[in-house]
């Protein structure tokens, strides 16, 4: 038991479950916000240009409940026991799936764009160039090992 516990502590410890970690609870934070924005900011507009409709009131009744309809929310015709097939809070997280895709789509450009700058840059030079002999030899070299001249670094 103690050896389990000795090697969950090491799987939990390592550097990509804690990154994995850090970005589930990001993400599902950055849920949130997108469908709050979706609902609350960018819907209730849309709605209004569209002639006052409430996307997330937007139902089709399939089947009457025990309590005749009309029914007027999604919340009436479930306490009424009837089942509703509810398209607006599907449209709604049509467009929430859209604005995170986008979301997503840019964020991976930038770290593409910021991996081909890494990949373009190149490394700091290791060698140099022997004046005398013209080989390459260590950057710290005093001497060059080929030729035995003295380097003035």
């Amino acid at each position: 038991m103690a050896k389990t516990l000795e090697e969950l502590k090491e799987f939990i410890s390592r550097g990509s479950v804690i990154d994995l970690a850090v970005g589930i609870i990001i993400g599902t934070a950055f849920g949130a916000i997108v469908k709050s924005l979706v609902s609350d900011v960018i819907m209730p507009p849309v709605g209004l240009l569209l002639g006052k409709v409430d996307f997330s009131n937007l139902f089709l009744v399939l089947k009457e409940g025990d309590k005749p309809g009309p029914y007027y929310t999604i919340a009436q015709a479930q306490e009424a026991g009837a089942v509703t097939l509810n398209y607006g809070i599907f449209m709604n997280s049509i467009v929430t799936f859209l604005i995170v895709a986008i979301a997503i789509f840019f964020m991976i450009k930038v770290i593409n764009r910021l991996r081909r700058e890494k990949a373009l840059t190149p490394p700091p030079p290791t060698t140099k160039e022997c004046p005398f002999c013209f080989t390459a030899i260590p950057m710290k070299a005093t001497r060059c090992p080929n030729c035995t001249s003295q380097l003035t670094n």
